[in-house]
């Protein structure tokens, strides 16, 4: 398991860019419909193979299946970092390993990505939504592939009042990912072509 992309969840796709251009002073590029869940996205290349997608719900789509992956049926207010998205080989084998509620198998595409996706029945990872989402990529991977923006992931930070335990629940060994026992939330810090920026 390791770090794969982080999402920034928005109550409309616009907002979540807007949030994110903003902080970190660079343009987001164009990415695509996920027609399953009715949601679509735009895009941030990171270095080291890793990407940032802003996401919310498409009021345009009419999605296959629900409830929302990243429990974007509840989602309201300022944009922010909903959900950080590990990737694993095997993922059926994995879920076995983990939690209950960390998700059912579900296929999904994206025009030439194809990908399988941890998606709980109700939308809502464990741990307040904290726990990672898990992916298995099928295709090529999207980070090559996007436009190089001079941004880095300097760390991520997980916080929630059984960090310690969720920690200890993930077989993670990213040093980019640190765990705070306090209130659930996510900080990014990145360095960008502006300096240090933060994303919460």
């Amino acid at each position: 398991m390791e770090l794969d992309h982080l999402a920034v969840a928005g109550e409309t796709l616009q907002e979540a860019c807007d949030y994110v251009e903003a902080a970190l002073g660079v343009p987001l590029q164009p990415g695509g419909e996920h027609a399953v869940f009715g949601t679509h996205n735009r895009l941030l290349g990171l270095a080291d193979g890793l990407y940032l997608e802003a996401i919310a719900i498409d009021p345009e789509a009419t999605p296959q299946r629900r409830p929302c992956w990243f429990d974007l049926d509840r989602f309201s207010g300022a944009p922010r970092i909903s959900n950080w998205i590990c990737r694993c080989t095997d993922l059926p084998a994995k879920l076995t390993q983990l939690p209950k509620g960390a998700g059912d198998l579900v296929s999904l595409t994206r025009g030439d990505l194809k990908w399988d996706m941890a998606v709980p029945a109700d939308g809502i990872l464990p741990y307040d939504n904290k726990f990672p989402a898990l992916i298995e990529w099928h295709s090529a991977h999207p980070a090559p592939l996007l436009q190089q923006q001079g941004c880095r992931l300097h760390h991520l930070l997980v916080s929630h009042p059984k960090a310690e335990t969720l920690q200890k629940a993930l077989s993670l060994f990213d040093p980019l990912v640190r765990f705070e026992t306090g209130p659930a939330g996510f900080e990014a810090e990145f360095d960008t072509p502006h300096g240090r920026r933060l994303l919460r």
